[in-house]
């Protein structure tokens, strides 16, 4: 059976439609027409000129990717930056791509899902509730919002948690506060958000978090912790890597006879010296 760009992006804005992202965001088809028969997907969290090559490697003509790698607009086509070249690359291989970006964030079984799922979180609700009632198909919904809350299944010391952290994630580093208020105290409620989720400590503060856990943690916001809670920055990329998993998982649910690859491009610009 043959299937079409359109069919695979309808099947995605059924799990996180269009209407639940971001004002600022850009998710969707952003390059390709939607009559096109799908050869593979590549699954990707950014889509760069690398990630073209990869996809054309294996054959696949449509990438899905977190990332939109058009957000701001385009004035022009020259080639004269990475976003333009990347269009470019895909507009001459005969690649499409699609955005599944804070859509993705903001639904109850998406992107922080996944993160409370490595990390073992059990009793999850979204951290911050958008007031706004969501249609998804014919349902209403309210479960929409920006990252989540939950809990280990039994309270452990905070440095065991960040240890299991590490490890579940795969990270090669912890950026975080103080743990001096926590050093004779076990630790049980976490609050996570994907990518940049600093405007989301007071929620986290509100619902009694011990720890904080996203990327992108500008040096001054550390000092919002006031030791009251322990802010973890462990990395934009890191905390989303695996979303591609979750789309792999979505996508093969449904369309079990395409080819569905994830990404092996480490797209990460980010490198540490140890």
């Amino acid at each position: 059976m043959t299937y079409t760009f359109s069919q695979i992006t309808s099947y995605l804005e059924s799990i996180a439609p269009l209407n639940f992202q971001e004002s600022y965001d850009n998710s969707g088809l952003l390059v390709g027409n939607t009559n096109t028969e799908i050869t593979g997907i590549l699954v990707s969290l950014d889509t760069i000129e690398s990630v073209i090559e990869e996809a054309k490697a294996k054959n696949c003509n449509l990438i899905v990717a977190h990332h939109p790698i058009i957000f701001r607009g385009l004035k022009s086509l020259t080639g004269k930056n990475y976003i333009e070249r990347t269009v470019i690359k895909a507009i001459q291989e005969g690649i499409g791509i699609y955005a599944i970006h804070t859509n993705l964030d903001n639904i109850q079984d998406g992107v922080n899902a996944k993160i409370a799922e490595k990390i073992g979180l059990i009793n999850t609700q979204i951290l911050s509730p958008k007031p706004t009632i969501f249609h998804k198909g014919n349902n209403e919904t309210q479960n929409v919002g920006s990252g989540m809350i939950g809990e280990l299944s039994e309270a452990i010391s905070a440095t065991a948690f960040l240890a299991n952290l590490k490890s579940k994630m795969n990270l090669p580093l912890i950026k975080h506060t103080s743990l001096k208020n926590f050093k004779d105290r076990k630790v049980k409620k976490i609050a996570i958000c994907g990518g940049a989720g600093s405007f989301l400590l007071k929620e986290a503060l509100k619902k009694e978090a011990d720890f904080f856990i996203t990327g992108d943690y500008k040096y001054h916001e550390f000092f919002d912790a006031e030791d009251k809670i322990v802010i973890c920055d462990i990395g934009h990329y890191e905390s989303e890597v695996f979303t591609k998993d979750l789309l792999v998982d979505f996508l093969q649910e449904k369309f079990s006879d395409i080819k569905i690859i994830a990404c092996e491009m480490n797209t990460n610009p980010v490198e540490y010296y140890f």
